[in-house]
């Protein structure tokens, strides 16, 4: 019996990736698509009437004062939480790759928050973060005879947000800037000393420019997870309060859509949205790209 040769068929690799096209087809792009169309109209709770208003939808948002304010704070937010989470993981996975006992045992702990969902991490932080049982303010009393109202102060509450998303993606930068370390060669760091470079010129002149492509990664994947995988965590914690202080971008689209019922707004502002994510990443694709060194 003569056998087939699925390999001189043209169509064999389109019907293998057509499971990966559709899944993309009904669960990115047409969702993508739908929401430049209903960002066009204005339409009643429910979907009841519908009004083609143009462009109007991106008008208003750009007129309206909180609206600005909004973009402006998810703005310190996304920056403040990639800034302060990638500096601590890549101290916390130079620690992690030292040879010392037990060091896998550790590693794994770190990596725990991660494999959490968002609205798991944001509950637990509501427990340490309490101002009465949590553990948080029980140290602060303890060690310096203060307590902090958490969640019910603006300030302490967009810091409070910032530490819930930085704990649970740590272990995610962790793993990614130790296997980064891991692949530097032993030869590297030898040559260095013979040379008679300290500790700090090692890291900030070696070990720093050869971990830049994982860096360069990670960023792009932190400002993906602070923009989009923070919902769960300000929704569990804050719910956006007070007084708007944690009304990143995420929630207050969801707000307007599944509380406000203003389905056009809110889809002009995922647009708006997406198109923000898309032009960041294009910059620093263009412009990071300056200081990555490859080995």
């Amino acid at each position: 019996m003569q056998k087939l040769n699925y390999r001189s068929h043209s169509l064999v690799p389109y019907l293998l990736l057509s499971p990966t096209f559709i899944v993309l087809l009904l669960f990115l792009y047409w969702p993508s698509i739908n929401s430049v169309y209903l960002s066009l109209y204005k339409q009643a709770p429910f979907g009841r009437n519908k009004i083609f208003v143009g462009i109007q939808n991106y008008v208003n948002l750009f007129q309206d004062p909180a609206y600005l304010n909004n973009l402006l704070r998810s703005t310190f937010f996304v920056i403040f939480t990639i800034s302060i989470g990638l500096i601590f993981s890549l101290l916390l996975a130079v620690i992690l790759n030292q040879n010392l006992k037990g060091i896998k045992f550790y590693r794994v702990i770190f990596f725990i928050p991660y494999a959490i969902s968002s609205t798991v991490a944001g509950s637990l932080w509501v427990f340490l973060l309490n101002p009465v049982a949590g553990q948080v303010n029980y140290l602060l009393d303890l060690a310096f005879n203060i307590q902090v109202n958490w969640l019910t102060n603006s300030f302490f509450a967009f810091l409070a947000i910032i530490i819930a998303t930085v704990w649970k993606n740590m272990g995610f930068n962790i793993i990614f800037f130790l296997a980064g370390l891991q692949a530097i060669p032993d030869s590297v760091y030898e040559s260095a000393k013979i040379d008679g470079a300290g500790a700090i010129t090692i890291f900030k002149d070696i070990t720093i420019p050869l971990l830049s492509p994982t860096t360069f990664y990670l960023i792009i994947m932190n400002i993906i997870f602070s923009v989009f995988e923070s919902f769960g965590i300000v929704d569990i914690m804050t719910q956006g309060g007070p007084a708007d202080s944690t009304n990143i971008v995420i929630y207050k689209l969801y707000r307007e859509m599944f509380i406000n019922f203003r389905p056009g707004i809110a889809a002009a502002q995922s647009v708006i949205l997406l198109a923000l994510v898309i032009i960041v990443t294009i910059f620093h694709f263009k412009y990071g790209t300056n200081n990555v060194h490859y080995q």
